[in-house]
């Protein structure tokens, strides 16, 4: 009969520092400040946090390793603007179409889509941007003129006062 460890690994704790450190690694961080993020989430050390990942896990995870570091490599350079749609191209795009069998063709289908999806969220977002700053133009010059309306009536009304002035001071001398 084997026995669990009370602090054996578990399923979603692995990912957890797998997203974690992947994500570090495409931001530029290091993967001492993903254990240690990791370790205070999960009420680990970060030398366990460690451990886990260079014994068990990073073997398993060297596609997206490199992947991450050619994606930090390309956001140091200026050359991406999103963290995520370049990496998910890159994952459909390595297979070729004789490759993808089974349940791994739905899961290349649905990264594929997905990354259509992103582009098609982004085109629309843009293409609300564009409404909203005409929108917000229109607007200004709307507002534009209704301030240099004030502006006049705040003129007239000075002026207005300052003959009023004037007449006061002219009726006291007479």
């Amino acid at each position: 009969m084997t026995s669990t460890r009370q602090d054996a690994w578990k399923e979603e704790e692995d990912k957890l520092l797998v997203d974690v450190v992947l994500r570090l690694i495409k931001e530029g961080g290091t993967q001492l400040q993903a254990f240690e993020e990791v370790g205070r989430e999960l009420s680990r050390s970060s030398a366990a946090c460690g451990f886990r990942w260079n014994s068990f896990l990073r073997k398993q995870y060297q596609d997206d390793i490199t992947i991450a570091k050619r994606h930090r490599k390309q956001l140091q350079k200026g050359v991406l603007t999103t963290i995520e749609e370049p990496i998910l191209e890159e994952k459909v795009e390595q297979l070729p179409a004789s490759a993808i069998k089974g349940e791994d063709e739905f899961e290349q289908i649905i990264q594929y889509l997905k990354v259509i999806n992103k582009k098609a969220i982004e085109l629309h977002k843009v293409e609300d941007f564009e409404k909203t700053i005409s929108d917000l133009l229109t607007e200004n010059k709307k507002l534009q003129k209704e301030l240099s309306e004030l502006n006049n009536s705040h003129k007239d009304l000075l002026s207005l006062m300052e003959k009023a002035r004037e007449m006061v001071l002219f009726e006291r001398r007479n």
